[in-house]
């Protein structure tokens, strides 16, 4: 793990109508759409997976699509915000998550790392695997998943990070066994979804789901600002005391790379915020 930690803030995707006059000028074709959230975001969670396969041309055309050095670089004591260009998460196929047992979806993962997805070459970043709100905890089979994931393909190094929404994973168990596989647990902003605010890897990763539309930033300027503060007690390794825990063990206090996200509801306004927070982070 390097010593300065990397902060990455986004949005999902980035093909969305609403978008084209809200957040892309009017008059921008679609096919520099993503070239333009490149230049104003840091990173990008690919939603598209979660339904189908893409082709490996297509991973390596997104690639190509998102320059490096766009000049919103800043550099921290302990961080460095977009410290050489948008990141891309990809979420998971929902043919290994949405299913009752998840040590059987060995065949759908090989699948899907099959697919092309390390074609987008030093984009690349975590895998998000994404299980329905009525998925509860079993803790043998939630193990045997997480045994199935590849930590590393063709010598790169994967990262990989789950986001539960069943009360019953508010669990210390549940904790323990992440933090056996050192996989962290997506931070849920959400009206309904738990909360996890355990630090179980070397990364943090938070989807914020609160936003509205009537706001021109998405969230009110103070929760931006608590945001910030949030994001920066994470990058330097430490955890949030407003933000409660399954575990009362307390994290090793090791910078770590975070990635946000606002995203779902108020989704108009979604790049706004993100934007936001990104230039609190430079200050």
């Amino acid at each position: 793990m390097s010593t300065k930690s990397k902060i990455f803030v986004g949005i999902g995707g980035w093909n969305f109508a609403p978008w084209r006059g809200a957040f892309y000028p009017r008059g921008l074709v679609q096919a520099k759409e993503l070239a333009y959230a490149s230049a104003h975001l840091t990173s990008i969670e690919i939603n598209s997976t979660f339904y189908g396969s893409q082709k490996p041309e297509t991973f390596r055309k997104w690639a190509r699509e998102t320059p490096d050095g766009f000049g919103i670089m800043a550099q921290t004591p302990v961080c460095a915000i977009i410290p050489d260009g948008l990141v891309f998460s990809i979420k998971g196929p929902r043919f290994a998550t949405n299913r009752r047992v998840l040590a059987e979806a060995g065949d759908s993962i090989k699948r899907f790392f099959a697919s092309g997805v390390l074609e987008l070459g030093h984009r690349l970043g975590p895998f998000l695997w994404q299980f329905t709100p009525t998925k509860k905890f079993d803790e043998a089979d939630f193990g045997a998943f997480l045994k199935l994931l590849p930590r590393k393909i063709d010598g790169k190094a994967l990262r990989h990070v789950v986001e539960v929404r069943h009360e019953s994973f508010c669990d210390p168990s549940f904790i323990a066994l992440l933090r056996e596989f050192a996989t962290p647990v997506v931070f849920a902003e959400h009206a309904t979804y738990p909360a996890i605010a355990d630090i179980t890897g070397d990364f943090v990763y938070a989807r914020l789901q609160k936003g509205r539309d009537s706001i021109a930033t998405g969230y009110p300027a103070p929760a931006l600002d608590q945001w910030a503060d949030r994001v920066r007690l994470w990058a330097k390794g430490s955890g949030p005391s407003d933000l409660a825990r399954v575990d009362t063990k307390a994290p090793s206090s090791s910078p770590r790379d975070v990635f946000v996200y606002f995203i779902h509801e108020g989704k108009i306004r979604a790049p706004a915020p993100a934007m936001a927070l990104i230039e609190r982070l430079k200050a």
